[in-house]
Protein backbone atom coordinates (compact mmCIF):
# COMPACT_ATOMS: atom_id res chain seq x y z
CA UNK A 1 0.00 0.00 0.00
CA UNK A 2 0.55 3.74 -0.55
CA UNK A 3 2.14 6.06 2.17
CA UNK A 4 -0.96 7.67 3.47
CA UNK A 5 -0.20 11.45 4.77
CA UNK A 6 -2.88 13.54 6.55
CA UNK A 7 -2.50 17.29 6.77
CA UNK A 8 -4.75 17.24 10.39
CA UNK A 9 -6.34 19.94 12.44
CA UNK A 10 -7.91 17.89 15.67
CA UNK A 11 -9.72 21.09 15.88
CA UNK A 12 -11.81 20.13 12.60
CA UNK A 13 -14.79 18.15 12.19
CA UNK A 14 -14.32 16.73 8.79
CA UNK A 15 -10.29 16.17 9.38
CA UNK A 16 -11.05 14.01 12.47
CA UNK A 17 -13.89 12.28 10.30
CA UNK A 18 -11.16 11.87 7.49
CA UNK A 19 -8.96 9.86 10.43
CA UNK A 20 -11.94 7.77 11.55
CA UNK A 21 -12.91 6.87 8.01
CA UNK A 22 -9.13 5.71 7.27
CA UNK A 23 -8.71 4.22 10.85
CA UNK A 24 -11.94 2.34 9.68
CA UNK A 25 -10.46 1.01 6.55
CA UNK A 26 -7.78 -0.32 8.78
CA UNK A 27 -5.22 2.09 7.06
CA UNK A 28 -2.01 3.14 8.64
CA UNK A 29 -1.22 6.73 7.55
CA UNK A 30 1.26 9.47 9.33
CA UNK A 31 -0.62 12.40 10.93
CA UNK A 32 0.74 15.91 10.39
CA UNK A 33 -0.77 18.54 12.80
CA UNK A 34 -0.07 21.38 10.01
CA UNK A 35 -0.82 24.08 12.75
CA UNK A 36 1.73 22.68 14.94
CA UNK A 37 4.36 21.85 11.91
CA UNK A 38 3.31 24.16 9.19
CA UNK A 39 4.24 23.08 5.71
CA UNK A 40 7.19 24.63 3.62
CA UNK A 41 6.72 26.31 0.28
CA UNK A 42 7.86 23.08 -1.61
CA UNK A 43 5.39 20.90 0.31
CA UNK A 44 2.80 23.11 -0.28
CA UNK A 45 3.95 23.52 -3.89
CA UNK A 46 3.94 19.76 -3.75
CA UNK A 47 0.26 19.50 -2.50
CA UNK A 48 -1.39 22.14 -4.85
CA UNK A 49 0.32 19.93 -8.16
CA UNK A 50 -1.15 16.52 -6.59
CA UNK A 51 -4.67 18.19 -6.05
CA UNK A 52 -4.56 19.88 -9.54
CA UNK A 53 -5.46 23.37 -7.46
CA UNK A 54 -4.34 27.14 -7.54
CA UNK A 55 -3.26 28.42 -4.14
CA UNK A 56 -6.51 30.51 -3.93
CA UNK A 57 -8.22 27.50 -4.11
CA UNK A 58 -6.98 25.54 -0.98
CA UNK A 59 -7.37 29.11 1.34
CA UNK A 60 -9.82 28.97 4.31
CA UNK A 61 -10.63 32.87 2.74
CA UNK A 62 -13.52 32.90 6.16
CA UNK A 63 -10.51 33.25 8.60
CA UNK A 64 -9.53 36.44 10.21
CA UNK A 65 -5.92 35.67 8.93
CA UNK A 66 -7.01 36.39 5.23
CA UNK A 67 -9.31 39.48 6.41
CA UNK A 68 -6.57 41.97 5.48
CA UNK A 69 -6.14 40.51 2.05
CA UNK A 70 -9.26 40.40 0.86
CA UNK A 71 -9.73 42.08 -2.44
CA UNK A 72 -6.17 42.94 -3.05
CA UNK A 73 -4.03 41.44 -5.91
CA UNK A 74 -1.80 38.22 -4.36
CA UNK A 75 0.16 36.65 -6.73
CA UNK A 76 0.46 32.60 -6.23
CA UNK A 77 3.30 32.86 -4.14
CA UNK A 78 2.30 35.51 -2.24
CA UNK A 79 -0.50 33.28 -1.61
CA UNK A 80 1.65 30.59 -0.94
CA UNK A 81 3.81 32.39 1.51
CA UNK A 82 0.26 33.72 2.94
CA UNK A 83 0.10 29.87 4.18
CA UNK A 84 3.48 29.10 5.34
CA UNK A 85 3.14 31.88 7.54
CA UNK A 86 -0.72 31.60 8.86
CA UNK A 87 -1.54 27.78 8.33
CA UNK A 88 -4.64 28.46 9.84
CA UNK A 89 -5.47 29.45 6.17
CA UNK A 90 -5.08 25.98 4.52
CA UNK A 91 -8.02 24.07 3.89
CA UNK A 92 -8.63 20.46 5.65
CA UNK A 93 -7.96 17.80 6.05
CA UNK A 94 -5.63 17.43 2.74
CA UNK A 95 -4.84 13.75 2.55
CA UNK A 96 -2.41 12.37 0.36
CA UNK A 97 -1.84 8.54 -1.08
CA UNK A 98 0.84 7.90 -2.73
CA UNK A 99 1.32 10.85 -5.82
CA UNK A 100 -2.20 11.90 -5.27
CA UNK A 101 -4.06 14.17 -2.93
CA UNK A 102 -7.79 15.26 -2.08
CA UNK A 103 -9.02 17.60 0.17
CA UNK A 104 -11.69 15.46 2.39
CA UNK A 105 -14.61 17.33 2.62
CA UNK A 106 -16.39 14.92 3.05
CA UNK A 107 -14.09 12.67 4.30
CA UNK A 108 -15.39 10.01 1.93
CA UNK A 109 -13.60 11.26 -1.10
CA UNK A 110 -10.57 10.03 0.06
CA UNK A 111 -11.90 6.93 -1.12
CA UNK A 112 -11.55 7.83 -4.64
CA UNK A 113 -7.60 7.87 -4.09
CA UNK A 114 -6.97 4.66 -2.27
Amino acid sequence: MKKITIYHNPRCSKSRGACTLLNEQKLEFEMVEYLKTPPSISTIKNLLKMLGKKPLEIIRTGEDAFKPYKGKKLSEADLINLMVENPVLIERPIVVVGDKAVIARPPELILDIL
